[in-house]
């Protein structure tokens, strides 16, 4: 992944920045140091006041890439989601099976993020933790209408579009592909933080990734695949 890494591009929907923070080095240390601060604060306590002092520089500056952090927020969560999608579609590039690419994608989408030290921009394992916590507030919000007809929610929505349409494939009758899909992308979040911060929420078992077994199985189950 680390050799494909300089092959790739993360694209983001403009209508979510003022500038482009990829364009320059102030942009990418909004971006990282932001990461860094909110998963750190949370998002109610982070303010471009406090990235601006930490990051040495002033709100001015970060305000000329974006307008406010819901619109941060929303950034970092289209990029989280745009690598995601990356991720799946390596991991079941020329796999001609449709049931291993399911298992490979359920299995991508589900486990625990690790830091990958060939992105530098973005610490994704940090970010991870933001997606997990906080992600909810970027639809959870009064501008969700507005922000979807902006196209917002996008690379989400193929996220979810792209493991539908391996379900489809495997069963065509199914009727609940996407559902199924986001219920299984949003459950196992809520089960990371339980894990971490509620463990009597969930199971957590001794040298198991009982979240990813989890979903793997409830997936082929509810789609008839046999467990073999």
């Amino acid at each position: 992944m680390l050799a494909l890494q300089s092959k790739i591009a993360i694209n983001i929907n403009p209508e979510v920045y003022k500038k482009d923070p990829l364009s320059s080095e102030l942009g990418e240390r909004i971006l990282r140091e932001g990461v860094e601060l909110m998963e750190e604060l949370g998002f109610e306590d982070f303010t471009f006041k406090k990235l601006a002092q930490q990051m040495s520089s002033t709100e001015a500056s970060i305000y000329r890439y974006f307008e406010s952090k819901h619109n941060l927020l929303a950034y970092l969560t289209m990029w989280y989601w745009s690598w995601m999608e990356y991720r799946v579609v390596l991991k079941t590039l020329n796999i001609e099976d449709p049931k291993v690419r399911l298992r490979r994608s359920v299995h991508c989408l589900t486990e625990k993020i690790e830091e990958d030290s060939g992105i530098k921009q973005i610490n994704e394992a940090k970010l991870n933790r933001i997606v997990i916590a906080e992600s909810s507030k970027v639809y959870y919000s009064k501008k969700v209408d507005t922000d979807n007809q902006h196209g917002f929610f996008n690379v989400y929505k193929e996220v979810v579009q792209r493991v539908a349409d391996i379900i489809l494939e495997i069963r065509p009758e199914f009727k609940y592909p996407h559902m199924l899909v986001s219920t299984i992308i949003e459950g196992a979040q809520h089960q990371r933080y339980f894990a971490d911060h509620l463990p009597r929420l969930t199971d957590v078992i001794e040298n198991e990734d009982a979240v990813t077994s989890f979903y793997i199985e409830l997936v082929e189950r509810e789609i008839g695949i046999e467990n073999k």
